[in-house]
């Protein structure tokens, strides 16, 4: 049987940081993983670019039960240490809107990196863990290839988010069968769908792009929206998704610079020849404004025949857009999954379990989501150095 001072299950973003810091404390480690390929997820991730941080992390920009639990790891491994990473290695990138990196090329970059940096380590792919128990104070993984004795245990095999790179449950089997709570899971920063009746309006307008604001469940956001064939979709729909619950209604302004009832009253006031459309045409997209004209019966209205109720009505219906989702795309399309490993159940600084000594939980199988845009990479890292430097 071959024997590692530590084993770590899962070769994504946070198996393999996990790896390198480990490395750094004299550990013998092996990664192993059921893909053909390391860290998928990285290659995918911002367009290709990879929005590998995030400057303004902070246990805020985090979803869990305890909202303060990612905040040790968050604390002793910060953004600017992981851009340091990056520019030790060479790799250019920019700043894009609110603290987000990405890097200036492929993201295949920060995976080289991070392979890198875990050199040393053993990485074996294509290998598929039967089982895993303890034994003594130590655990043995059953693999496809033999028995591998580990002293330590990291689990990082993500959550259930995108499973046609390779996502599983694995690691809430492995924390139900250790005895671990888990907090429901469901998929998060994920496009919404809805009925058909709503679909009337975002059907004609797929593909259209406008900036929106959304305040719901806690959650604050103005960003850009999408519509799409299926609903809705864009960074500011993403980033609700998270505060969203099956069967809530979400209020969105389409328009949030504007009161569009205002705009209306006045245009109605010193040029009431003209068309409701037109001049809703003149402070939102062309379609847009047909769209909702005509679906209050105003396609071909003029402003001057329309009292101050109707006007109210179209200004509600832009800056005030009341609709329930009828659900998301699925871990299909969601970015990550939201809920995971009950963090009552962990040592915040060492992402240890409590009752369980020598077994870790990383990354995205834990009960901490971050926002759209670098935070979840950013939690990768963080909860990654943290098991890492304990091992």
């Amino acid at each position: 049987m071959e024997h590692f001072d530590l084993v770590i299950l899962g070769a994504g973003a946070a198996g393999l940081f996990c790896a390198g810091s480990a490395l750094g404390q004299g550990r013998r480690v092996l990664v192993l993983d059921h893909a053909d390929k390391p860290a998928e997820k990285i290659r995918i991730s911002g367009g290709g670019r990879c929005n590998f941080t995030n400057l303004a992390t902070g246990p805020d920009r985090f979803l869990s039960g305890n909202p303060r639990f990612a905040a040790s790891a968050l604390a002793r491994y910060r953004p600017a240490a992981f851009v340091d990473l990056v520019n030790r290695a060479g790799i250019s990138w920019h700043e894009k809107t609110l603290g987000q990196l990405f890097c200036d090329g492929k993201a295949t970059q920060v995976t080289d990196m991070l392979l890198d940096r875990m050199r040393g380590a053993e990485l074996r792919l294509e290998t598929r863990v039967v089982s895993v128990t303890q034994e003594g104070m130590g655990f043995v993984i059953r693999s496809q290839t033999g028995l591998i004795r580990a002293d330590r245990l990291v689990v990082a095999t993500g959550g259930k988010s995108i499973p046609k790179i390779g996502a599983t449950g694995m690691a809430y089997d492995l924390a139900r069968q250790f005895g671990l709570r888990l907090v429901e899971q469901r998929p998060a920063l994920v496009p919404l769908t809805f009925a058909e009746q709503d679909l009337a309006l975002c059907r004609p307008l797929a593909g259209l792009s406008v900036e929106a604001r959304i305040s719901h469940g806690g959650g604050l956001f103005r960003d850009a929206l999408l519509f799409t064939h299926r609903g809705l979709s864009g960074p500011v729909i993403l980033q609700i998704s998270s505060f969203w619950q099956p069967g809530e209604e979400l209020q969105i302004d389409l328009a949030p610079d504007l009161d569009i009832a205002a705009v209306l009253k006045d245009a109605r006031a010193s040029n009431g020849r003209i068309a409701v459309v037109t001049a809703l045409a003149q402070v939102l997209p062309e379609r847009l404004a047909q769209a909702v004209a005509g679906e209050l019966g105003l396609a071909k209205a003029r402003l001057a025949d329309q009292p101050n109720r109707q006007l109210e009505a179209l200004g509600r219906r832009v800056n005030a857009w009341r609709l329930r989702p009828v659900g998301t795309e699925g871990y299909r399309t969601a970015e990550v999954t939201l809920g995971g490993i009950d963090t009552r159940d962990l040592d915040a600084k060492t992402l240890q379990a409590r009752q369980v000594p020598g077994l870790f939980f990383i990354g995205e199988c834990v009960d901490v989501t971050g926002w759209l845009g670098g935070y979840n990479f950013q939690w990768a890292w963080a909860s990654a150095d943290a098991a890492g430097r304990a091992v």
